[in-house]
């Protein structure tokens, strides 16, 4: 590390000048980037995934979607009964309504099932399959759908008729803005971030995390460019690099600059005090981006393509932060660093006195401290057991506006909320009504639909597509029973050729991504460990902090059930509903992100900790100085990653709030319980054991042997003489 700050301080002004045009080219890409994203969470390779392939190969529709559900409602002194025809066209004419889309619709008209109207006879309803559109930016079809069915019933005599749309798109999407938007976002988190670091530095080298942040988001997205020619990227990486390389970026270089000002502070010139801050915080910024690549290239050991991909666009986020810090950051400190530190209103020449003190606290009181933090991550990480997951029920997604009046209109009048998630079974056209018979007896099917149209049945290709409702919408683990049981008595019938919908892709999740979790935990925790023994110089201290990760990981996964499926927070911050499942996707990713990120503290701490041991201190006193040394970094750190979260969570969507509070909870449960109470109190506890590595596994990693020193007794440590006071 000193070797690179050295090259990178004779060579600094190349260095800040290629990273200026970083900045000039990524922003001239970034919307080129964004452009290539897309929407997919399809699963090859899985039974329902190749069922939709075949439907949208056969009708052009249907199958990676859920339907709209479009509602007609007589005029005033009018009822269904004796205005099916006039109804029927008006639903048959949404065939051809939207230009590029071969629509779907299943009603009265085409299956003769009454339950397509309202108990009180007043409204009918169809439900309305159309192609899924890959690209982030496409729009809904609502408003041609509501427009094209307002005008048909005008047409065929119901003027003054009311059309409603719903469905579980549109109950996700709402009514409400689609928020601030990636930019806005940003700069809402830039702001908060600026203000921590107003308070950590007091002066203007507050900007410098800012800009280095700018160049490591900029650079990401020039990196991303190529991966999206090569293969699908989720449109979820465009926010994560935003937000999350923002936290990121400004978190490693707030430690290389305070660094840097503490070995100012104590006396070196600029460039040694670039050269040691790179030896110690650049060494420790360097293992941190590694540990959360890590953890995201995990990822692409599942078997599913949006999975992988987020693993591979968010792998740049620490790399492209790693990058900026050891390059951009030395190479303007070692220039201009001490001019732009003014007016310095605050000194880095010692140890906080406050987290000294907390430290020794803990210290003296580590038993105490160890209790209490394991059992109220312990207390956090039971409520695991209850999740459920799926995806957000129909109740939490909207409270207002027009697809929830829709709806609420459609379910009073009798029509179950199975409707929104059905199953759609492609079968040979012969064996269509045997095979419905079947499923009809399945125990929580409401009904199955058997068009008789051209727009579900291929007289060419001889096949059809039938329809089941289940009672109840298969939104989770706990509700996908009866698609299971759908599954196992098509099984046994002649002529079925796949099952698809929403319950059957969330069966197809928990087996493909869920199943493989086992060997994406393997690789993450070996991988890790074997990188955190050649950083600490320990066989233990690794080895803790991997269990402490995993524990804290499941407190938040406990957290998220408490807040987000039962409820107890969602509606009073979000006003939003108990969505009663986590949605399938995000624990993955949750578990990716924070292993690393909150690894990075962890490894911060204990790289001081080290150090200090390394310097002749015994363990307590090593910890009781890591703290002091670390413990405002940190907690200003977690603070600027938190906004980070808190400005995703202003986003869109019920599931980039639900992530963004995922990541939000994770971090400050981290930086509080995990490291201010569990890391020193069980440093403490295991004392000399912590600083053992062998001579042999020394040699194979090519570090140093490690082995403890002679400590004092633990009072001198704990009741220090007073210190002389400091001149500066």
């Amino acid at each position: 590390m000193r070797s690179w700050a050295e090259w990178v301080l004779r060579h600094r002004k190349w260095i800040i000048g290629f990273w200026f045009l970083v900045i000039v080219v990524g922003g001239a890409l970034s919307n080129t980037v964004n452009n290539r994203l897309t929407i997919d969470f399809s699963l090859p390779g899985q039974p329902g995934t190749d069922a939709a392939h075949k439907i949208e190969k056969l009708l052009h529709n249907g199958g990676e979607t859920s339907p709209y559900l479009v509602s007609l409602t007589a005029p005033a002194g009018k009822t269904v009964t004796g205005n099916e025809a006039a109804i029927g066209k008006a639903f048959a004419s949404l065939t051809n309504a939207v230009p590029n889309q071969h629509l779907r619709i299943l009603d009265e008209a085409n299956t003769g099932d009454k339950a397509f109207r309202t108990k009180d006879d007043r409204t009918a309803y169809a439900m309305v399959f159309y192609l899924f559109d890959h690209s982030p930016s496409a729009k809904l079809l609502t408003d041609p759908i509501r427009a094209a069915t307002a005008s048909a019933a005008t047409a065929n005599g119901l003027t003054g008729a009311t059309v409603g749309v719903t469905g579980e798109d549109v109950l996700a999407s709402g009514d409400s803005s689609s928020g601030p938007g990636v930019l806005g976002e940003t700069l809402l988190g830039a702001v908060g971030a600026l203000a921590v670091l107003a308070f950590v530095f007091g002066s203007f080298l507050a900007l410098l995390p800012l800009v280095v942040a700018a160049a490591s988001i900029l650079g990401t997205f020039i990196m991303l460019l190529p991966i999206t020619y090569a293969t699908n990227v989720s449109f979820i990486v465009e926010f994560l690099i935003a937000l999350i390389g923002l936290g990121v970026s400004i978190d490693y270089s707030l430690l290389l600059v305070t660094r840097w000002r503490e070995e100012k502070d104590h006396g070196r010139d600029n460039h040694e005090a670039v050269k040691v801050a790179m030896e110690t915080a650049g060494h420790a910024v360097l293992f941190s981006g590694i540990t959360v690549a890590i953890g995201l290239l995990a990822l692409i050991v599942l078997p599913v393509p949006f999975m992988r991909s987020m693993g591979y666009g968010g792998a740049l986020i620490p790399v492209a932060g790693v990058l900026t810090t050891l390059t951009f950051t030395p190479a303007i400190l070692g220039g201009i660093g001490p001019r732009i530190d003014w007016p310095k209103i605050r000194h880095e020449n010692r140890a906080s006195r406050a987290w000294s003190r907390w430290a020794r606290l803990i210290v003296r009181r580590r038993w105490i401290a160890a209790a209490l933090a394991i059992a109220i991550l312990g207390a956090l990480a039971s409520v695991l057991f209850g999740a459920k997951i799926g995806q957000a029920s129909s109740a939490s997604l909207a409270h207002s506006g027009k697809a929830y009046d829709a709806l609420q209109q459609l379910e009073k009048g009798g029509m179950p909320n199975g409707t929104l998630t059905p199953i759609e079974i492609i079968v040979k056209s012969g064996a269509k009504d045997t095979v419905a018979a079947a499923v009809r007896k399945v125990d929580g099917i409401d009904r199955v639909l058997v068009p008789d149209d051209a727009s579900s049945n291929d007289a060419a290709a001889g096949e059809s597509v039938i329809v089941a409702i289940p009672t109840n919408e298969t939104v989770n683990s706990k509700s996908v029973g009866v698609v299971r049981d759908v599954k196992e008595v098509l099984k046994d019938q002649d002529g079925v050729l796949g099952s698809t919908g929403l319950g059957a892709a969330q069966i197809d999740f928990l087996h493909a991504v869920y199943g493989n979790f086992p060997l994406m935990l393997g690789i993450i925790a070996v991988l890790t460990y074997i990188l955190l023994v050649r950083a600490f110089r320990s066989l233990l201290l690794p080895l803790k902090a991997i269990i402490l990760n995993l524990l804290s990981l499941a407190a938040t996964l406990g957290t998220m059930v408490l807040f987000w499926q039962d409820g107890h927070g969602s509606k009073a911050i979000f006003n939003i509903s108990a969505t009663g499942a986590i949605t399938f996707w995000i624990p993955l990713m949750v578990f990716a992100f924070l292993f690393g990120l909150s690894m990075d503290y962890e490894v911060f701490i204990l790289s001081r900790i080290r150090e200090e041991y390394d310097g002749a201190r015994s363990t307590d006193a090593a910890v009781v100085e890591g703290i002091g040394r670390t413990g405002r970094l940190v907690t200003c750190a977690a603070l600027i990653l938190f906004l980070a979260f808190a400005a995703l969570a202003s986003g869109p969507g019920t599931d980039l709030k639900t992530l963004a509070t995922g990541l939000g909870i994770g971090i400050l449960l981290d930086a509080t319980i995990v490291r201010s109470l569990l890391v020193p109190s069980l440093v403490s506890l295991l004392g000399k054991w912590n600083w053992y590595l062998p001579a042999g596994v020394a040699k194979l990693l090519r570090v140093e042997p490690s082995y403890p020193h002679p400590e004092p007794p633990r009072r001198e440590v704990l009741d220090p003489p007073e210190e002389p006071a400091l001149t500066h």
